[in-house]
């Protein structure tokens, strides 16, 4: 006897896809990476909050208002999602100099306006005003639609700018920012070449028959559910990587030995304390922030 299963594709991605973010954000609180990329954090809790309005607002709310909730959350994931970048971008390349972040930044944001100018259709002014009570809200979704793209494009070229030049003291790609800006990039990469996709395909794909646009419409969703499962690929990608501790840290039950604790602070048992415990020679982010004064910059 089989199994049978009532669920879709897509009620199977999107419930993967949530588990695997709630079990995220518990990792980066319980894990303390949440005090260190406080942007992400963010970010991926936006995202997991758009997903469950989109599942439990869906036809239990008037269209306007729905559709009001979903483009504000939206355009709030645009600004945690810029804000992400910049922390991304501080952490990885926290040792260049300012004219070369300044350079980047430029030529990164340049070649990110090229392309979102060029690629896809800009909705017509009039279009945007016709109607003055929808105006806002119509402006509101054309900064989350075109944010997002850009968004995409700037992601891909700082992972193709960490691969070219982001080997930090850690090694390889190790450390929790560069790991995060690789997954954010790959996400981002395939969230681009599905849009290229569905374009050519919609521009040379003229259904002449009721099937054949059921079967254009079936395609679609494949396309769809193919971007839902490499995100949440993604997702578990962070996971494994913000689970374990970085190259070069030192776990927290080495640090200071029970015995030490209980003999009392005196000098001699300071200087027996450094030799069973060193400071490793490369510490990574998390005791690098440790040791910094409050108020002092990460960078």
């Amino acid at each position: 006897m089989h199994p049978h299963f009532n669920f879709s594709t897509v009620e199977i991605l999107w419930t993967l896809t949530f588990a695997a973010l709630l079990v995220l954000l518990v990792v980066l609180l319980g894990r303390d990476r949440a005090r260190r990329f406080p942007w992400f954090t963010a970010s991926i809790l936006l995202v997991a909050l758009r997903l469950l309005c989109t599942r439990v607002l869906s036809g239990r709310l008037p269209r306007l208002t729905f559709g009001a909730v979903i483009i504000t959350l939206a355009d709030l994931s645009i600004v945690a999602g810029a804000l992400l970048l910049v922390e991304l971008a501080r952490r990885v390349f926290r040792g260049a100099r300012r004219s070369y972040w300044i350079a980047g930044t430029l030529i990164a944001l340049a070649v990110g306006a090229v392309v979102l100018r060029y690629w896809g259709a800009w909705p017509p002014w009039k279009t945007l005003t016709a109607n003055s009570q929808l105006a806002a809200l119509m402006f509101m979704q054309l900064i989350a639609q075109k944010g997002e793209f850009l968004l995409d494009v700037l992601a891909v070229e700082l992972g193709a700018l960490i691969v070219a030049f982001g080997r930090g003291p850690l090694g390889g790609w190790r450390s929790h920012a560069q790991r995060i800006a690789i997954g954010l990039s790959t996400a981002a990469l395939g969230q681009l070449a599905i849009q290229a996709i569905w374009q050519i395909v919609a521009s040379h794909a003229v259904p002449h028959s009721k099937e054949e646009y059921e079967r254009f419409l079936a395609l679609g969703d494949r396309i769809s559910n193919a971007n839902s499962a490499l995100y949440a690929l993604v997702i578990l990608w962070w996971i494994s990587c913000l689970w374990k501790d970085e190259p070069g840290t030192a776990p927290p039950a080495a640090q200071v030995p029970a015995a030490a604790i209980d003999a009392g602070a005196s000098p001699a048992a300071d200087e027996n304390l450094s030799v069973i415990a060193p400071v490793p020679d490369h510490a990574g982010p998390d005791h690098a922030q440790q040791s910094t004064p409050a108020g002092a910059d990460e960078s």
